[in-house]
């Protein structure tokens, strides 16, 4: 029996997930460990094999079959479009991406105006704008804290994940648009789904039971 490989993003994610692989009886010890040093993990007994990385790269992994299975967040999978099974919603982390900015920004969304959007998710921004808003926009990538773009007049409008809005609050900025909810997300390569099926297929079904209903 060949292994499972299993790409988990780094961080909260992981533990999660952890938990969640020991309530159906798959245990991954050495990972819980904060100082190893190990790279890749197994559990012979199941034939499972599992390593933690970007959570930008989980896609990759998968798409290129060096993972059959990742768990990422649903933000990532949309940024990368990767060519992959998305097949079950974790419901980890759940938060929305949006259009934020200064409530006079509306106007400018409203009237399909030429504005500048940042964000780190230019592809989501992309698409948001020419295929569903059907709006031009210049978008501009930053990787820190595209709150402060629209305060110091580098953009008109931010796309970013928004959980609880405070960061907006405090720096006098709003939602504008909701573009989708986010959440945790378990992916499968197309060709490990055809040549694990079974095994994959129950997996998914022991950890379906797991979720809240």
């Amino acid at each position: 029996m060949r292994y499972l490989k299993f790409a988990l993003a780094k961080g909260r994610l992981a533990n999660k997930l952890l938990d969640l692989f020991e309530n159906i009886g798959i245990t991954m010890d050495e990972m819980r460990d904060p100082d190893t040093r190990k790279l890749i993990f197994t559990n012979e007994e199941l034939g499972i094999e599992m390593f933690l990385a970007k959570a930008s790269d989980v896609p990759t992994y998968v798409e290129y079959g060096a993972a059959d299975i990742g768990v990422v967040g649903k933000d990532t999978l949309l940024e990368a479009g990767r060519k992959l099974y998305e097949v079950l919603d974790l419901g980890f982390g759940k938060c929305r991406m949006c259009v934020c900015g200064p409530a006079e920004a509306a106007e400018l969304l409203e009237h399909g105006r030429l504005i500048r959007v940042a964000s780190k998710y230019p592809e989501i921004a992309r698409d948001y704008f020419y295929n569903r808003r059907h709006q031009t926009v210049e978008i501009i990538k930053l990787n820190g804290s595209v709150e402060l773009a629209p305060i110091v007049g580098l953009s008109e409008v931010i796309v970013d994940i928004v959980e609880t809005g405070t960061t907006l609050r405090e720096n006098g900025l709003t939602v504008l648009d909701e573009i989708c909810p986010l959440s945790a997300r378990m992916v499968v390569n197309p060709v490990s789904m055809k040549m694990e099926n079974a095994r994959i297929r129950e997996l998914i079904r022991r950890i379906r039971e797991q979720l809240p209903q």
